[in-house]
Parts: structure tokens; sequence; C-alpha cells
């Protein structure tokens, strides 16, 4: 009764300052979907939720990591868009996390059924946060392939999910220096719209 998210959200992409403007300007028609294996809530246009320094931050460290991505970045940038999440498998939402259970014991079923290795999230060289999430990523997809198969059960247009990511931020802190909200949107018509982030006007006072 309470799936569908009400309201719009903002969400903000990093990416080069060439394929925000191509974006902008209409001369590209979307944000391309994500798919790789180790996708944190699985495939689509990925945004951090109403934190631009995030994305920012996430395009400057694929400048400076080029084999991070298969497309270059040469102008670090930020796109924002308005979101209306719409069914949203919501991971902070206690019957999605149920859900995402239910979709791990399938994943496991099927593929020892099949003779099939069971994926693994990882670390990067052995030490940190968790940041080749393949395993999270085949349970949510999992989740979304059952969707499709039974035509009784509707697809979901979003996924978001909360991340404790980085070193504490002070000592004994429940707090970590990277947290953030993600949304990977699956449904392109969620995308409202895209805008260019404004710099603040200092001369008044925050709205």
């Amino acid at each position: 009764m309470y799936s569908k998210r009400s309201g719009l959200v903002l969400g903000f992409h990093g990416c080069d300052e060439s394929v925000r403007d191509k974006i902008i300007s209409q001369k590209s028609g979307s944000l391309k979907p994500s798919e790789n294996l180790y996708d944190w809530l699985g495939n689509g246009v990925y945004f951090w939720e109403n934190n631009y320094e995030r994305a920012l931050k996430y395009a400057e460290d694929l400048k400076k990591f080029p084999e991070r991505t298969t497309k270059p970045i040469k102008n670090p940038s930020v796109i924002g868009a308005v979101i209306d999440l719409g069914y949203c498998l919501d991971l902070m939402d206690s019957m999605f996390l149920k859900l995402l259970r239910d979709g791990y014991n399938l994943l496991v079923e099927t593929q020892k059924e099949h003779g099939l290795a069971i994926p693994s999230n990882k670390t990067i060289r052995n030490k940190g946060d968790l940041l080749l999430r393949d395993l999270d990523c085949a349970v949510i997809e999992t989740i979304h392939q059952f969707n499709r198969i039974d035509k009784g059960r509707q697809e979901f247009d979003s996924v978001k999910g909360v991340f404790f990511e980085g070193k504490d931020l002070y000592s004994n802190a429940g707090f970590k220096e990277k947290n953030h909200i993600q949304i990977a949107v699956r449904n392109p018509n969620c995308i409202k719209g895209y805008f260019i982030p404004r710099q603040l006007n200092k001369h008044y006072s925050k709205v």
C-alpha cells in the first residue's frame, strides 16, 4: 500500500562535462544505464541522492584513476536530475529487506541447480569497503528477473539504498566519512528532467 514513493527527489550524477552538456542541450537523450556485474544496486542509471559534492568527487576520482571506467573523464562535472522514484525497491524499508533475503535464497537455489558458483562481494586489493558488489547485484537482478517472469508482479521503477562507507568520522564513531544514499533508476520515465546545478548566491539566505 505504501510502496510507491510520493513526491520528487533530486539526484546528482558525476560525469564528464561533455556528457553533461550533450544531455542538457538535448543532443543526447539520457544517461545510459550501468550494467556492471558489481553494481551496488543492480542495473540502472545511478545518482547520489541530494549529494552534489559526492557526485563531483566521484567524477574527480574517475579522472584520477581512468582504469576504473570505460569512459575517461577529462573535465569532471555533475548533472542534476529531478526524479520520481515510482515503485521503488527501497532497501531502507523492512518489507523490501525481507524481499532481498528471499531474492538471495532464490539465487542460491538457482545457482546450485545449475552447478554455478554463488557470486561474492569483494574489496579492492583486500582492504577497505566491499566496493565490488557482485553478490548484491546478482540478488537484486534475481528479484527483477522474477518480477518479469511472474506477470502478476509489478516491476520496480527504481532501487534505493543507504551505504556506510569509508573511515570513521572520529574515534568510536557510528558514522563514516562517505555515508550516502544511492538511487538506481531502471525506468527512464522516472527522470522528469535534467539540470546543471547552480552555485549558491551568497547575497541571500539558503532556502
